[in-house]
């Protein structure tokens, strides 16, 4: 649809034709004005008509996949990296879409503490993949777009990326590993051992929050961060769970194997919008 904004100059008024950006990929809504194209996996964003400042630029979110955790007192695997950018302008052309996947558990006869997560890209701009959980042998959390968090055995969390993420929270004395850190905030570094929370983006959805700690001796189950971390575990079972697909949420941890293998990241997702009515 198109239109014609007023506009005022020095000699009086005019009129600029009003044109909306026009694209196709991914999965298409719309939302009011807006249009979104979201890929929760590859692929390509192709744009036939740039817009005009009178229509209005896209904004876009790239968040990457979330890390896996380890076997046996765990910290939270980091989530995936986000980025999101406003006001954006791009010009009529096809762009590829990468969406990262989420890193993988350790095994149980693994001695690391899982995978970090796969980076995505999109529209110019790069995410990184979240960090690994700790493990019992001295395995740190790993760094990435949020960092894995540290057991006591190695007390050393994964660092965040600076404007993706956040660090990975440290182990309690009583040697409770810390939870993944999220997009919004670090993973906690207390008892609770809960993953750090994500963002919430323009369509009003959480995305990349941090995996919680495998927790030993505790009524409390850490949690997940808002945004798809997944649950840590308080004890011997196998409670923990994964970080939820396409939202780059960490991995939770595991206390003690018992035979399970640690928890998979879940994959990024990318999401544009842009204004295509008035």
């Amino acid at each position: 649809m198109t239109g014609f904004g007023y506009n005022i100059n020095g000699f009086g008024a005019d009129y600029t034709r009003v044109k909306y950006y026009e694209a196709s990929g991914g999965t298409t809504t719309t939302d009011g004005d807006y249009k979104y194209h979201t890929f929760t996996g590859s692929g390509t964003f192709t744009i036939s008509v740039a817009g005009n400042s009178a229509g209005g630029n896209i904004d876009y979110m790239v968040t990457a996949g979330g890390g896996g955790s380890g076997i046996d007192n765990s910290g939270g695997g980091g989530a995936g990296g986000m980025v999101r950018v406003t006001g954006a302008t791009k010009s009529a052309a096809s762009y590829s879409i990468v969406i990262g996947a989420g890193g993988a558990g350790a095994i149980n006869d693994d001695s690391s503490g899982g995978s970090n997560g796969a980076n995505s890209t999109g529209l110019g701009s790069t995410a990184t993949g979240g960090g690994h959980g700790s493990n019992w042998n001295g395995i740190a959390g790993g760094n990435g777009g949020s960092g894995g968090g540290s057991s006591l055995s190695n007390n050393n969390p994964g660092d965040g990326t600076s404007g993706q993420g956040n660090d990975g929270g440290t182990a309690a004395s009583d040697g409770v590993p810390g939870g993944g850190g999220g997009a919004g905030e670090a993973g906690n570094t207390d008892r609770q051992s809960d993953g750090g929370d994500g963002v919430e983006w323009l369509n009003g959805t959480f995305y990349a929050g941090g995996g919680g700690a495998g927790a030993v001796g505790l009524a409390y189950v850490p949690s997940g961060g808002d945004g798809g971390g997944g649950r840590g575990t308080n004890g011997y079972g196998s409670g923990a769970t994964d970080g939820t697909v396409n939202t780059g949420g960490g991995a939770g941890g595991i206390r003690l194997n018992r035979g399970n293998n640690g928890r998979s990241g879940g994959s990024g997702i990318v999401i544009i919008r842009y204004k295509y009515q008035n």
